[in-house]
């Protein structure tokens, strides 16, 4: 038996690694249209490993954010990946924010997270350049080497005989009466079941392959500075604001990264390319099948006004500065320089609403990732293992 992964990131990668685990004698082959793993949102990401504070209780996110950072922990452990549990501060910065702070502690009390409502004097102790009022420390929270992890999984999948396929995209899909034919640049492979990790590409690989997923990806660009040398010492560990209930992915914010520096950011602007990680990379179709996307156009109806914020801070390095002076007011112009962006895949509904949650689907013989942006890389392990339950009775029942 033959399994189809399309997709080498972080939670293709996972899967792959979980299903070898639960059927031994499967053949798994991997495709990723790049020369190397872990090549977009997985190579491009902060680096955090999330404690799982922020997500709804008894949401996939919370469930599998929990999970997988103990998993992942372990398995950086026993193999050597670098990752360090150096905790976080979530800043209040006036009176307003306070019950929001509140909530966060409560959502993290539900999930099982262990943090600290602190005060001023204990979070200068961590922070000692940070403003605020009040914060939450986040301890169990830690930075890693994504990439190195991904790498260590590659290497133990070539080791059990299993094929990654790198240089390889996906160019169709066909779903015969016993097996599924999956075309790439380089030939045609024969799989009895299919898993769509794609990322930025799922909804498109999903459609590929037949299957009508009721949401579209909408890339977002996520634009990020790093702190001057002679800087990183007013960031210690990870500093975050409180963020917006309705978008907890924005708000700038400071991170201390596993492999050195400190990362500043993101903000995030409506990408001209699925990876369109500058503002003059532009991809027309790619564009054109955003803006006639009538989820996006409701979504943009409903919060143009943060759209135009965001944009702000992409063409001015000055009010970047700005947003990050709220939290660290030392922060110069002239101790930020460019650092790579990312692109997240936020898949959004027919109703212009974000889905919030991971959210897959699946057909007769294949699963779908439609939507698994962030904590999709603390969660991974998790996540894989909920996509392994979803395919074995597939597999079982033939």
């Amino acid at each position: 038996m033959t399994i189809g992964i399309v997709g080498g990131g972080i939670v293709g990668l996972s899967v792959a690694y979980k299903l070898a685990k639960a059927c031994p004698k499967a053949k798994i082959v991997l495709f990723e249209k790049e020369d190397k793993l872990a090549e977009h949102q997985t190579g491009r990401n902060s680096g955090v490993i999330h404690s799982g504070i922020y997500y709804k209780p008894g949401s996939v996110k919370a469930r599998t954010c929990r999970d997988g950072k103990l998993q992942l922990e372990e398995f950086c452990k026993d193999h050597g990946v670098k990752f360090e549990n150096c905790g976080k501060v979530i800043v209040a910065l006036n009176e307003a924010e306070i019950p929001s702070l509140d909530r966060i502690k409560d959502r993290g009390d539900q999930n099982g997270v262990v943090s600290e409502v602190i005060s001023i004097e204990r979070l200068k102790e961590l922070e000692p350049h940070v403003n605020g009022i009040k914060a939450l420390h986040v301890p169990e929270t830690g930075i890693v080497d994504y990439v190195g992890y991904c790498e260590k999984l590659g290497e133990i999948l070539r080791e059990l005989g299993h094929d990654i396929r790198l240089g390889e995209a996906v160019k169709s899909i066909d779903n015969g009466s016993d097996v599924i034919t999956i075309g790439t640049t380089k030939g045609e492979y024969k799989v009895e079941y299919m898993i769509n990790c794609a990322g930025l590409h799922s909804d498109r690989i999903a459609r590929l392959a037949g299957h009508n997923p009721k949401l579209k990806i909408v890339p977002f660009r996520g634009e990020y500075f790093e702190l001057t040398h002679d800087a990183e010492h007013l960031c210690k560990d990870l500093i975050y604001p409180v963020p917006d209930p309705n978008f907890p992915f924005l708000g700038v914010h400071f991170t201390r990264m596993m492999l050195g520096g400190v990362e500043c950011g993101p903000n995030a602007v409506l990408a001209f390319a699925r990876e369109g990680y500058k503002n003059t990379q532009i991809n027309l179709p790619d564009l054109a099948e955003t803006l006639t996307y009538g989820g996006f156009l409701k979504m943009i109806a409903k919060h143009w006004k943060m759209g135009m914020g965001e944009m702000h801070r992409s063409f001015s390095k000055k009010a970047f500065v700005k947003a990050l002076q709220r939290l660290v007011p030392e922060i110069k112009e002239e101790h930020l320089v460019a650092a790579p962006a990312g692109v997240r895949a936020q898949a959004v509904g027919f109703d212009g609403a974000l889905v919030d949650d991971f959210a897959f689907e699946e057909d007769a013989r294949a699963v779908h990732v439609l939507n698994a942006p962030s904590p999709a890389a603390t969660a991974c392990l998790a996540i894989a293992d909920h996509i392994v339950a979803m395919l074995l009775p597939k597999i079982q029942n033939k």
